[in-house]
């Protein structure tokens, strides 16, 4: 059964790359109730259903139009998701709009499509990075043409009660009616330690030294990882993260079946290790919730490493959802509107070719010759840059189209897409 929410007004949401229903969950406690949730992982989709009967699941390539029609959802509430990370994360390569799984810019354009009231979607950190500062500008920019706000903002899990080191980087969109009214949630307090979580998890079993860990797992954990399918089994990272749990006393060399037994030796003699349930909890999983995961240990835990924590997903959703009640007005509109790249901004509004002198010229604060190369270079990663060199000397560029995938038929992601084992490393 659903847990009960205020009795403000309920509003609609379709909910992309729905995962095991973190955001979901959060969403719902916000006032949110699901049209459709969409989700490519077979073992996700099970526990959506194990969890939420009423909801309406769809199973599949998100944007593949067999598996759902986006205009039939015109106009609903808010379009919300978590798109792959991969294509912005620091580990990985940060191809961006080169890389095949990536469908933020997609989402995007699908809200510009169905017009929603609100867009919602969270990403890596590796997104908040310079490298993507064409790429968000270009994100803004599209809105703005169809009349959204959309701001960016780096937010931490442990702000919102959950004992993890996890930033997550979010977009917001809203209509220019409704931006005025929204304000990104404040920070919730302390979130307690990793020992505070997980003590009465580890005593489950009567561990007589579960008391004692949990005061020597005095921080918060680092951010929980693997939940990758390249990763193979299931542990809690690369090395760097492993050592962190270690100070906290955990052994991150995997995920046991169950908490420690009675006897099983001090912590500072054998670290124990983490379960499904306990890194569920520290995802932000409330055990009330009674949230049940579908599949074996490894697609569990899959599941909770990809999951957006339910009560950053409920901040966030409930800072939309007083935005869209107009409940009361916050901000000046002219102060959401930011700018992250003013080359791009530049050379967007030239009409045809410009020369680097004057695109220099354009941007200011103003950027050496070098810099400006450099930037150029990380623009072509993600855009089609078109050069001339003029007969008096010198050379002129012009930004062309986008790279990423927005929908367009003759994109390679669909070739790409076409084998099973590119479709297996969708995270």
């Amino acid at each position: 059964m659903a847990p009960m929410v205020s009795k403000e007004q309920t509003f609609k949401v379709v909910e992309i790359c729905a995962g095991a229903g973190g955001q979901g969950l959060g969403l719902e406690k916000a006032g949110f109730e699901h049209e459709l949730a969409v989700e490519i992982d077979s073992y996700a989709c099970q526990t959506l259903a194990l969890n939420r009967q009423s909801w309406k699941i769809a199973q599949g390539d998100v944007a593949d139009r067999s598996v759902w029609k986006p205009e039939i959802y015109a106009g609903v509430d808010l379009l919300a998701g978590g798109v792959p990370c991969p294509p912005f994360s620091i580990a990985g390569k940060q191809l961006g709009a080169g890389d095949e799984r990536d469908l933020f810019a997609w989402a995007v354009q699908t809200a510009v499509e169905i017009r929603p009231r609100a867009l919602l979607l969270e990403n890596v950190r590796g997104l908040s990075m310079p490298r993507f500062a064409a790429y968000r500008q270009h994100v803004l920019d599209s809105l703005a043409d169809a009349g959204y706000v959309g701001q960016w903002r780096l937010l931490q899990a442990s702000d919102f009660g959950v004992p993890q080191l996890r930033p997550r980087f979010v977009l917001v969109a809203l209509r220019d009616k409704d931006a005025p009214y929204f304000a990104w949630p404040e920070a919730q307090g302390d979130p307690g330690t990793v020992g505070d979580a997980l003590r009465g998890l580890m005593e489950e079993n009567g561990w007589e030294h579960a008391d004692e860990w949990a005061q020597l797992a005095s921080g918060i954990a680092p951010t929980i990882v693997g939940g990758s399918k390249k990763h193979g089994g299931a542990d809690l990272g690369p090395t760097r993260a492993k050592r962190a749990w270690a100070d906290m006393f955990v052994d991150g060399l995997g995920i046991a079946n169950e908490a420690p037994a009675m006897k099983d030796p001090h912590p500072e003699e054998k670290k124990p290790k983490l379960t499904v349930e306990m890194v569920k909890r520290l995802q932000g999983w409330d055990p009330a919730d009674k949230w049940e995961l579908a599949g074996r240990k490894t697609a569990q835990y899959r599941q909770v490493g990809n999951a957006f924590p339910p009560p950053m997903a409920e901040a966030v959703g409930r800072a939309i959802h007083d935005a869209l009640s107009q409940k009361e007005e916050k901000t000046d509109l002219g102060l959401l509107k930011v700018e992250h790249d003013g080359v791009y901004r530049a050379l967007r509004e030239a009409d045809g070719y410009v020369s680097f002198e004057a695109l220099r010229n354009r941007v200011k604060p103003a950027l050496d010759p070098a810099k400006l190369e450099q930037h150029v270079a990380n623009l072509s990663k993600d855009f089609h840059i078109d050069f001339i060199y003029p007969a008096q000397g010198g050379v002129e560029i012009r930004l062309g189209s986008f790279r990423a995938f927005t929908g367009q038929d003759d994109h390679e992601r669909h070739a790409a897409f076409a084998t099973r084992s590119a479709r297996s490393r969708i995270s």
